[in-house]
């Protein structure tokens, strides 16, 4: 297997954190602090991204997640929590699909069903081009500018810059090929695992009608919308957003 960084911190029960586009394991830095003292904290660096950056990027969602599981099994974790952020999302429902019986909450955060993301603030294209005109360095930092409210004046706007550096631009572009090919509607209604679904009310990557099609579609879950949030909900309100997480793991389904 290819050289993939996976964070392991923590012990207790497993919960995997799979960040999204132009990310990194960094970017999960405020829950990994909190959720370290409770749980086994997993957090891949998908190939391209972050510590990962000189494994080969991957242009497919349904490949990234067979990744994340490869690491998942060299590890020996059968089972385990699963949360995905934006491109991380759409990951995680394709893990869903592949191994859903070893998943036993699912977390679907600031995402949709669909990778073209209808609604985006810009086309999956329109990044593309902004890619090759503008450079990495400069799309990165203008698209993770739409990520917070107070834009690249948040706290910790700069773990989007430190992941976006450790980022190649092969990787950037595969990534936006992958979601904009990649399609999970049919596949929501069999999603059986217990699932909340966040989102911020001022996202301005996935509207309310995306996340929306999620609620109305998987069998057993349940929305939070963080109200003034953008797209990093768990960079914007850390606190309030770990603890949700941490109430959401602990609770008992039927």
């Amino acid at each position: 297997m290819q050289d993939i960084y996976v964070g392991d911190v923590g012990k207790g029960f497993p919960i995997v954190l799979v960040h999204g586009f132009l990310g990194s394991s960094i970017m999960w830095n405020p829950q990994i602090d909190y959720l370290k003292k409770k749980y086994r904290v997993i957090t891949p660096d998908l190939p391209g991204f972050g510590n990962s950056k000189k494994a080969q990027s991957k242009n497919n969602i349904n490949e990234m997640a067979g990744t994340v599981l490869d690491c998942l099994k060299e590890k020996n974790i059968e089972n385990f929590f699963l949360l995905g952020h934006s491109m991380g999302g759409m990951i995680v429902q394709e893990m869903a699909k592949l191994a859903g019986k070893k998943i036993n909450k699912l977390i679907c955060y600031g995402t949709g069903p669909v990778g073209n993301i209808p609604g985006r603030f810009e086309t999956m294209n329109e990044s593309r081009n902004r890619l090759k005109t503008d450079g990495l360095a400069s799309t990165a930092h203008r698209i993770a500018k739409t990520w917070f409210v107070e834009k690249d004046k948040s706290i910790f706007f700069n773990l989007c810059g430190e992941a976006s550096k450790a980022t190649t631009l092969e990787a950037a572009d595969n990534a936006l090929v992958a979601m904009e090919n990649w399609n999970g509607l049919k596949d929501l209604k069999n999603i059986k695992n217990p699932t909340l679904i966040i989102w911020g009310d001022k996202d301005k990557a996935y509207n309310f009608n995306q996340v929306d099609i999620l609620n109305k579609n998987i069998p057993n879950n349940e929305l939070l919308i963080f109200k003034g949030c953008s797209h990093n909900v768990h960079l914007e309100k850390p606190d309030e957003f770990n603890k949700c997480i941490d109430k959401f793991l602990n609770k008992f389904f039927f």
